[in-house]
């Protein structure tokens, strides 16, 4: 099962939590909670907003960070804020892990999101302007995990040598599991959201 908001540090593999994909004025950066900084107790509730359905169906994971609260009481978004357990850091920089076998470049996604989305790198950050817009928008979120898969299938780690039959193979095997999955994706945001106009959507493999 594959697990959004969650990555690593190119430069030394340690893992981050990343709370916004872009930020206002600076799409090249991102903001991550590095989590090798923070105390047991810490890290376990920020694992369990992660895996949890408001953390996997957030927009930006801060959103759903400033609904959850820590051990102490104190509100996970603005405590890791001042106790600076935030950072910034370039896209380029970190890559998406969303499971064991798959790697995704930031700087990428966010290219593959803003071309799906018809915006710029600029737009896709969280605003107060955009903020309830984008939290509320589940079409958005199909998108972005269309995104994902699309692109984590192109890059996905192979470990042993596969011929060119096999390779066929798996490309067939991708392309009709992406077919299904867009597919139930856009049939769920017509539920929750019917579109009132149909649009084309292109799917790469």
């Amino acid at each position: 099962m594959a697990i959004k908001h969650v990555g690593r540090l190119k430069s030394n593999q340690r893992r981050v939590v990343v709370a916004y994909r872009t930020v206002p004025g600076d799409p090249l950066s991102a903001v991550v909670v590095p989590t090798e900084t923070l105390a047991t107790e810490e890290h376990d509730a920020l694992i369990r907003c992660v895996e949890s359905s408001a953390g996997q169906e957030a927009y930006e994971f801060a959103e759903a960070m400033a609904r959850y609260t820590l051990p102490d009481g104190r509100n996970m978004l603005a405590g890791f804020h001042t106790t600076g357990k935030m950072t910034k850091v370039a896209t380029s920089e970190i890559e998406m892990i969303p499971d064991t076998k798959t790697k995704v470049s930031l700087d990428e996604l966010n290219r593959i999101i803003a071309e799906q989305k018809g915006v710029s790198l600029e737009d896709l950050a969280l605003t107060q302007d955009n903020n309830a817009s984008n939290s509320k928008s589940e079409p958005v979120n199909a998108d972005l995990d269309l995104a994902e898969e699309t692109l984590t299938s192109t890059v996905q780690e192979t470990t042993d040598v596969l011929s060119d039959e096999d390779l066929a193979a798996k490309y067939r095997s991708d392309a009709d599991r992406l077919f299904k999955e867009a597919k139930k994706l856009r049939e769920q945001a017509e539920e929750l959201a019917p579109s009132k106009k149909k649009s084309t959507t292109k799917e790469s493999v």
